[in-house]
């Protein structure tokens, strides 16, 4: 029989466990992805001022213009805002017959003759993270009163996966050892360039918001020492050596064997990779791209791979979009190119659905909304 003695070590070790659990638990960033709402609360606005409880506010009822929502969701919707009702568009045309009833509406439905007729519209609702369509729209950027939110945050881990594997699949030669086994081929003939371990290399994230951060952290899982530029002063998550802002970029690109682009397309973000910025790349880098096509050079992006600048490009954006045929990218072994996809994936959907769901839940109790767009500066 075991006594007090015995025990003590063992209890010791379980209490550590315990204590140790919630931590491991918090830093890890698959299980915050699936555990917890995404959206950001900062600058958060009310976009329709409800009265107080009772007759009043009982009844008004508001009038939500939505896509493709299936039967269930729009019955879960109706419980977390009963006082919301959920009109199903089709498309553009029908959205735009409605739009005199719209309180709120899905962003895709929204253009400058639907702002016009939409008299009654407070909230306009991105489906995506990206607005930069949705903030050159005549008459929203004048309506101050307007609020229009995005689902930021909610693409991160899939994009994060989609941006490894590419990335991955260039350093280890993937493509060259698929097309062997199309073949039937055993070969360990050397490919074209050997294979590049990630442990020691440096990746600078430019834009380390919610998916450059995700991103960052699987890199740093692999040894990557993690770099990254960002506009506002928030804190980077700890993984992150060093931050600097926009306009050090240039200084930082040197020291980078990764260059991972996650801004948003705004004015200052078009053409930002032009053929200056792609030249301060340090030779034989990466460039990982799942941001917008627009933020890089396309014709400085062919030369540098061609002069072998750069080792490699890993593309889900591209401009122009959808990328033509013949155009000289396709034909590159040190590309790969996937087609405006990376965010695809069963956790997306789960996550992009609790946003909406709690937006919509906020809209009907008139509280502030999540993931506010700041329209002048595009995202």
């Amino acid at each position: 029989m075991l006594t007090p003695r015995f025990l003590r070590p063992w209890l010791l070790v379980l209490v550590a466990c315990l204590m140790l659990a919630p931590r491991a638990l918090a830093q890890n960033p698959s299980q915050r992805a699936q555990d917890e709402l995404p959206g950001s609360a900062r600058n958060a606005r009310v976009a329709r001022v409800l009265p107080a409880e009772g007759a009043e506010r009982a009844r008004i009822t508001l009038t939500l213009l939505a896509g493709a929502l299936t039967d269930e969701q729009v019955a879960e919707l109706g419980e977390v805002a009963p006082n919301v009702r959920v009109v199903r568009a089709a498309g553009r045309d029908e959205a735009l017959r409605l739009a005199s009833e719209a309180d709120a509406v899905d962003g895709r439905f929204v253009s400058a003759e639907f702002l016009a007729r939409a008299a009654k519209l407070s909230w306009v609702h991105s489906p995506s993270a990206g607005v930069d369509r949705l903030v050159t729209i005549a008459g929203l950027r004048e309506n101050a009163a307007l609020v229009v939110t995005n689902a930021r945050g909610v693409h991160g881990p899939a994009i994060a996966d989609h941006a490894m594997a590419m990335l991955l699949s260039l350093t280890r030669r993937l493509p060259w050892y698929a097309d062997a086994q199309e073949k039937g081929t055993w070969t360990r003939d050397d490919p074209p360039a050997r294979g590049v371990a990630l442990a020691g290399k440096t990746m600078l994230v430019v834009g380390i918001g919610g998916i450059g951060a995700e991103i960052g952290a699987r890199a740093h899982a692999f040894g990557v020492r993690i770099l990254a530029t960002r506009r506002s002063d928030a804190p980077a998550p700890e993984f992150v050596e060093r931050v600097g802002k926009a306009g050090d970029l240039g200084a930082m690109l040197p020291e980078a064997d990764i260059v991972a682009i996650c801004v948003p397309l705004t004015k200052e973000t078009e053409n930002l990779f032009d053929e200056k910025m792609i030249r301060a790349m340090k030779r034989g880098s990466y460039l990982v791209n799942i941001a917008r096509g627009k933020v890089v050079d396309t014709d400085a992006l062919v030369a540098a791979l061609k002069d072998g600048h750069l080792a490699g490009a890993a593309l889900d954006v591209t401009d122009p979009e959808p990328l033509p045929d013949g155009h000289a990218l396709w034909g590159m072994k040190n590309v790969i190119i996937t087609p405006h996809i990376a965010a695809d994936g069963e956790l997306t959907d789960r996550r992009w659905w609790a946003l909406y769901k709690e937006n919509v839940r906020r809209f009907g109790a008139g509280e502030p909304l999540l993931n506010c767009v700041d329209v002048e500066a595009g995202y």
